[in-house]
């Protein structure tokens, strides 16, 4: 057998206390909330960032946003994982379809629960929807990072065999070395993609409604596209049309979307432009 490391013994349950159970996987969303409310908090506060002198909407306008951003991820996540990934068992077994804790989520669906979520919450507001989508898209990958870890803590979602002398064998994955792709998503659109969306908003981008938010569908949608050459397909699903998998095909949008708001960040007038 070729050589591999061997799966770090981390149980998925952190804390169990009779029938209630406190796993990783939990934390990584609510940390990944939590930080990413605190960094769009910093954000909203630094009107230099956004010129004009002050941003368009005010720090205190995200402890409600955090609600409708859950809300948007749990259901349009798990909505995403129906539609997409296992339709055919959820038809027969309707009743589990609302049953999160059983596990199955996606990330398209999140973001487009999110997405969702954020402009009825502006609209609202009466808050600039690009410019709140600019902040959302530069602190979603803080909840990349954290759950891409929780899905190697699980030992799940792993990747296609390899030979790489840091292939894992994963307890689900048969005795078989495979591409930590969990960890290679988690740099990618973690934290490669966080250091981006940072680096672009010291550079100006939040001046341009939209723009911050089409970098983020670009870099989320590349890296995302990168990554699924490593991981294995769902098995329910397998590989589809010319070997590419769901997970490919659903981030051509995010990549086509984020170009057309690039497109239109570039054309129009800068924030605070006279």
């Amino acid at each position: 057998m070729m050589l591999a490391l061997p799966f770090p013994a981390i149980d998925p349950v952190l804390i169990a206390v009779g029938p209630f159970a406190i796993r990783w996987y939990a934390l990584a969303y609510i940390f990944g909330l939590l930080i990413g409310w605190q960094l769009a908090r910093m954000i909203a506060a630094r009107g230099a960032l956004w010129g004009g002198g002050t941003a368009p909407m005010r720090p205190v306008d995200f402890d409600d946003a955090l609600f409708w951003a859950t809300i948007g991820v749990i259901l349009g996540g798990r909505l995403g994982y129906v539609l997409f990934y296992n339709l055919d068992y959820f038809l027969q077994h309707p009743a589990e379809a609302l049953m999160v804790w059983k596990g199955g989520m996606s990330f398209h669906g999140g973001l487009a629960g999110t997405l969702i979520a954020l402009i009825l919450f502006a609209r609202s507001r009466k808050i600039p929807v690009l410019s709140l989508l600019d902040v959302a898209g530069v602190v979603a990958p803080v909840g990349l990072l954290f759950g891409r870890i929780a899905n190697f803590i699980n030992g799940e979602l792993w990747g296609r065999p390899s030979d790489a002398p840091w292939a894992v064998i994963f307890p689900s994955g048969g005795n078989v070395p495979r591409h930590p792709s969990q960890l290679y998503e988690a740099a990618l659109e973690g934290v490669l993609l966080l250091a981006i969306m940072l680096v672009s908003v010291r550079l100006g981008v939040l001046r341009r409604p939209g723009l911050a938010a089409g970098i983020f569908g670009i870099g989320y949608g590349l890296g995302r596209i990168t990554g699924e050459f490593f991981r294995e397909p769902d098995p329910q699903l397998g590989y589809l049309a010319f070997g590419t998998t769901m997970g490919m095909l659903l981030s051509v949008p995010v990549v086509i979307g984020g170009i057309l708001l690039v497109l239109h960040a570039v054309r129009a007038p800068e924030r605070g432009a006279v």
